[in-house]
């Protein structure tokens, strides 16, 4: 039977696509295309004739050889090939061959991009917003000729996605789905807003300073832990720029959302101290290293900075240090420390005249 095997693998050969795997596809696709067909044998093969352009079903039946004295429960063996080609088979093959090169040429798709996109994973790209009414709950964006996926879980609370605008995201995950490549963007990962500053400060690529952690809660505040590992550079000025042009830029493509740059230390007292910014912290007291628990004192004025809107600088600086971060009063710290001095000095002071 007749098949166009030169055309099929000139189109495949233009997709990256090996003619052997072609022929290994179409023969396995027409073998079970011919075992839906009436009567078709058990066993078969097919056979592609590149040269001649043709197909051939070779088929082999089953032989019952009757019990004897050396084999007395029989066998079944398999008799000799023959061309078993249906005659009205050409419509089905032709149909069959159809399909698996439109399966061959997606399967190479997505393998192109699936290749492409592996190693973008962990990095900063830039798409076009494409909303999907069959998919409110999560926003679609345009990679070229590549959709990712921003589901609601990398969404950042309030943060409009309106259809058309480039926006700036975080590769999360590359993985091969049962639709094909399937990309997973974030815009509340806290790593995009690491990405972000690369792209403003040299002197993070270049290795002159660097971001310890980062604490984010997305659409409101991001604390960030930098140090410095050349001599003679401010890291947090670096992060912030002249006239804060860098951390400005930054800021613009996170909406309303606040950035606060500390210093990192690999003392726990300071780098708390630290991460408790804008709040002065007077001092810091490791309570236990083991269970990295500390107690920060800040004075009476400055308690609501420490602890923030609803806990979040405190919470942050928590995350930011991996501290569990108590926070007490220095001013009522002194004073139980004042009375519990008092307390000591009267209880020596009335021990004597017991005595007596």
């Amino acid at each position: 039977m007749q098949l166009n095997l030169v055309g099929i693998h000139q189109l495949a050969k233009e997709q990256g696509i090996d003619a052997e795997t072609v022929d290994e596809a179409l023969a396995e696709a027409l073998r079970l295309a011919y075992l839906k067909t009436p009567k078709a044998a058990k066993h078969v093969r097919v056979e592609l004739d590149d040269r001649a352009g043709t197909l051939t079903i070779w088929a082999r039946d089953e032989i019952r050889v009757e019990p004897t004295e050396e084999d007395p429960h029989g066998h079944i063996e398999l008799g000799e090939e023959y061309d078993d080609t249906p005659r009205d088979f050409g419509r089905l093959a032709a149909a069959t061959a159809r399909q698996v090169i439109t399966q061959l040429f997606r399967h190479a798709e997505d393998d192109r991009i699936f290749g492409a996109f592996s190693g973008q994973r962990g990095k900063l790209i830039t798409g076009i917003i494409q909303q999907d009414a069959k998919d409110a709950s999560n926003v679609h964006v345009a990679v070229g000729d590549v959709e990712a996926l921003l589901p609601r879980r990398e969404q950042v609370p309030g943060e409009r996605y309106r259809h058309g605008e480039r926006i700036r995201v975080y590769v999360v995950n590359v993985n091969r789905g049962v639709h094909g490549p399937e990309i997973v963007v974030s815009r509340s990962h806290p790593e995009l807003v690491r990405k972000l500053f690369e792209r403003e400060v040299p002197e993070l690529v270049s290795g002159a300073v660097s971001i310890m952690a980062i604490a984010r809660e997305a659409g409101a505040r991001t604390k960030i832990a930098v140090r410095a590992n050349t001599d003679g550079v401010n890291p947090k000025g670096a992060l912030i720029g002249p006239g804060g042009s860098r951390v400005r830029a930054v800021m613009e493509n996170l909406g309303n959302e606040k950035i606060d740059i500390v210093d990192w230390s690999a003392d726990p007292a300071k780098f708390i101290a630290s991460a408790l910014s804008p709040a002065n912290a007077e001092g810091v007291q490791v309570i236990s290293e083991k269970n990295n628990t500390a107690v920060a004192y800040i004075h009476d004025d400055q308690l609501s900075l420490a602890i923030g809107k609803e806990g979040q600088n405190a919470r942050l600086a928590a995350k930011l240090t991996g501290w569990k971060i108590g926070i007490e009063s220095v001013e009522a710290h002194e004073a139980a420390l004042k009375a519990e001095a008092e307390s000591k000095a009267e209880d020596k002071a009335e021990a004597p005249a017991q005595e007596d």
